[in-house]
């Protein structure tokens, strides 16, 4: 209940009475005793002091990718008969020294506002809370505070870079995602197959009669879809990584993930210590992968080995994208091979340099057909679309 400066106070008027009756001084003794006397009417201004207060405490967004601004918006009520003292507010942050706010006095049904922005450079997940709201006296001798909002969490995603999806390889399932061909029957207008409706679709489109049996919304698609098939591989290797390194890995895996989501692809998700969400489609996928990267750490289980023999019996012939970070050439090799079981196999290969910056400038490691090298010349995104770019004008010139 005390503050510091209310310790010190008391401190002070128990060495000044114990002084003035120690050495009859009796200036000493009065001086000391008023400062008690202080000390105790502030504690019972404190205790005399009803609060009823209507807190409301939302936080927006409360998901974000890494550098998007979030923040904590307050609204503070005063239900009572009679103006608050000055209030305040104090909300914990993970990772910071937490929110400390001042509340003017508020006269009876005024609501008041207030706001703070969030750290969202590293991804994770931020604690806010429990918000309490803290009465102290004039002289600041003596609080209280009361618990006036529950804990809440903000999910920072990690950074994404604006990166092409990984290109369409003659392995891509044409009917995946899609319900199979169907005619529409007594109309006598044929269509490929039936699918939910998303945002952007012709209402023309709209098939009725399945949408009042299903009770969702379903559209005819007209042409064949088709659809990519991705298989991002995480390597979380305690032992293969540096805390920047990690990072720096796992925002290219979301980069990769996003490009294929945004076109519709079916993204199967995989890390070194055998996680695998498998393969998925849609935005709730998609959010489930971002919800694992936001606090995804290194691992001290798993192996490079088990989860690539793993690959090549469950190859399927569409692409897959291992994100390494200071692997050995023999492990690149390996990686290379996957090509036998995947029609396209890209490797990105994080080297020291993109990472440390004080460390010299990396030889090539390997020479494996679809290596990415990021070094610190060649940023992630840079090195990710010249590949893809030039590989586009190579079969452009071919044809």
């Amino acid at each position: 209940m005390l503050t510091r400066q209310g310790w010190l106070v008391g401190g002070g008027a128990v060495a000044l009475i114990a002084g003035g009756r120690l050495f009859g001084v009796l200036e000493l003794f009065i001086i000391g005793a008023a400062a008690g006397a202080l000390l105790l009417a502030s504690i019972a201004i404190v205790m005399l002091t009803r609060l009823r207060l209507a807190v409301a405490r939302s936080v927006t967004p409360p998901r974000v990718y890494a550098g998007s601004p979030s923040r904590v918006e307050l609204s503070i009520r005063n239900d009572g008969d009679r103006p608050t003292p000055v209030l305040r507010l104090f909300d914990a942050v993970t990772g910071t020294r937490g929110a400390d706010l001042l509340l003017s006095p508020l006269e009876p049904d005024v609501v008041n506002r207030a706001a703070y922005r969030l750290p969202t450079d590293r991804r994770g997940v931020i604690e806010i809370g429990p918000l309490e709201v803290v009465v102290t006296d004039p002289f600041g001798l003596a609080s209280s505070s009361t618990i006036a909002a529950p804990m809440a969490e903000l999910t920072v995603y990690p950074h994404i870079d604006d990166i092409v999806p990984v290109p369409h390889t003659t392995g891509d399932d044409p009917y995946a995602g899609a319900d199979h061909p169907s005619a529409l029957g007594r109309s006598g207008e044929d269509f490929y197959a039936l699918r939910p409706y998303v945002v952007g679709d012709d209402l023309r489109r709209v098939h009725w009669r399945s949408t009042a049996r299903r009770d969702e919304l379903m559209v005819r698609q007209d042409e064949l879809p088709w659809q990519g098939r991705v298989t991002v591989l995480l390597d979380v290797r305690r032992n293969a990584h540096t805390p920047a390194s990690l990072e720096l890995a796992v925002s290219a895996a979301a980069s990769i993930v996003t490009a294929s989501w945004k076109r519709r692809d079916l993204v199967r998700f995989m890390t070194t210590d055998n996680t695998d969400f498998g393969y998925g489609a849609g935005t709730a996928h998609a959010e489930a992968v971002m919800e694992f990267l936001a606090t995804v750490p290194a691992s001290a289980s798993g192996s490079l080995r088990g989860v690539l023999d793993a690959l090549g019996l469950a190859g399927n012939g569409g692409a897959v994208v291992p994100i390494v970070a200071g692997v050995a050439e023999s492990e690149l090799a390996s990686l290379s091979r996957l090509n036998r079981r995947f029609a396209a196999v890209t490797i990105v290969h994080f080297e020291r340099s993109s990472y440390d910056r004080s460390a010299p400038r990396d030889e090539p490691v390997g020479n494996a057909p679809g290596l990415i090298r990021v070094t610190a010349d060649r940023t992630f995104d840079e090195a990710w679309n010249t590949s893809f770019y030039r590989g586009a004008r190579a079969m452009a010139a071919l044809r």
